[in-house]
């Protein structure tokens, strides 16, 4: 059985993500063990963001923590509950590549930057630096990894979709069978799951009236609709960060085709939920803590 396959057919809430590079009688005590252990749940392509983005890799782990993004007040925070080694999905310092941007002229984003905006920037980005090296804080990067093996699977089961009902699916995208209604019906039931992650509805483009029967999926910016239309689900879900008025709501619009859209942190919260309670079943040794974020901004209505 191929490894997507079976990580669809036994559900990632109870999965054991395969043989580790640690045995089981292997004790995990420093960053650069467990950054180790999270290379191992799943290959993938090199080079790969995910790897200790700042701190010491022989720092000895007194309590880890999980997160979306770090942003400086869940840094804050993680560092208040003695948090010491804090796995992130997204970037640290504002840019994919982190760190490893400055030090690579040729691709480092803030050459682009026009002033005064790139030397506010930097300036940011130096004191969040010299704040988590003064907490002797370590950052550890979990994004190419949990973006295979949890991020489309935890969004999926978060809206009531079973993996048993996956119809179609490649990559980083799942298309699901669903019971038969209108676009805006199902829109509704979308929004309903989400409230408990902090965003209260959804944006909708396209024809409220259509009949839907499948939805399909990406995970998180990999949600492009463009990218996945040989999958043909009849009502696509993207994420704030990848679609484009001009582009694909204009699209949706003209053409009727369903398109629901949502925060990007909203769409990956579920799945690195789903890393920690692996790493809390796994590495029983180490206390993991997740700081819940889910939609990242904040509502304000009149």
């Amino acid at each position: 059985m191929k490894r997507r396959d079976f990580i669809i057919t036994t559900g990632l809430a109870s999965i054991s993500f395969g043989i580790s590079a640690f045995g089981t009688g292997e004790e995990i005590i420093t960053a650069d063990d467990l950054q180790k252990y999270l290379r191992s749940l799943y290959p993938v392509g090199e080079p790969s963001v995910d790897r200790i983005i700042i701190g010491d890799p022989d720092t000895r782990i007194r309590k880890a923590g999980t997160v979306w993004t770090p942003y400086l007040k869940i840094l804050e925070k993680a560092v208040s509950q003695d948090i010491n080694v804090l796995i992130a999905h997204e970037p640290t310092f504002y840019m994919h590549w982190d760190l490893e941007n400055l030090e690579k002229k040729e691709q480092n984003y803030f050459d682009n930057t026009p002033s005064p905006a790139k030397e506010q920037y930097l300036e940011a980005l130096e004191k969040k630096k010299r704040w988590i090296e003064s907490k002797g804080l370590v950052i550890i990067r979990s994004h190419d990894v949990t973006d295979l093996i949890c991020i489309p699977f935890g969004l999926g089961q978060k809206l009531g979709f079973k993996n048993e009902d996956i119809v179609r699916s490649k990559e980083y995208y799942n298309v699901y069978q669903v019971e038969k209604d209108t676009a805006a019906n199902i829109a509704r039931r979308i929004a309903s799951k989400l409230k408990d992650i902090h965003q209260p509805g959804v944006a909708f483009y396209g024809d409220p009236d259509r009949t839907v029967s499948t939805v399909g999926l990406g995970t998180g910016c990999i949600s492009d609709p463009r990218d996945y239309t040989e999958l043909n689900p009849d009502l696509y879900i993207s994420v704030d960060d990848t679609v484009k008025t001009w582009q694909h709501a204009f699209y949706a619009e003209d053409t009727g085709k369903p398109l629901v859209v949502i925060n990007h942190g909203t769409s990956e919260e579920m799945g690195v939920r789903l890393l920690n309670e692996h790493l809390r079943s796994n590495i029983p040794s180490i206390e993991f803590i997740h700081f819940n974020e889910g939609c990242d901004y904040k509502w304000i209505t009149a």
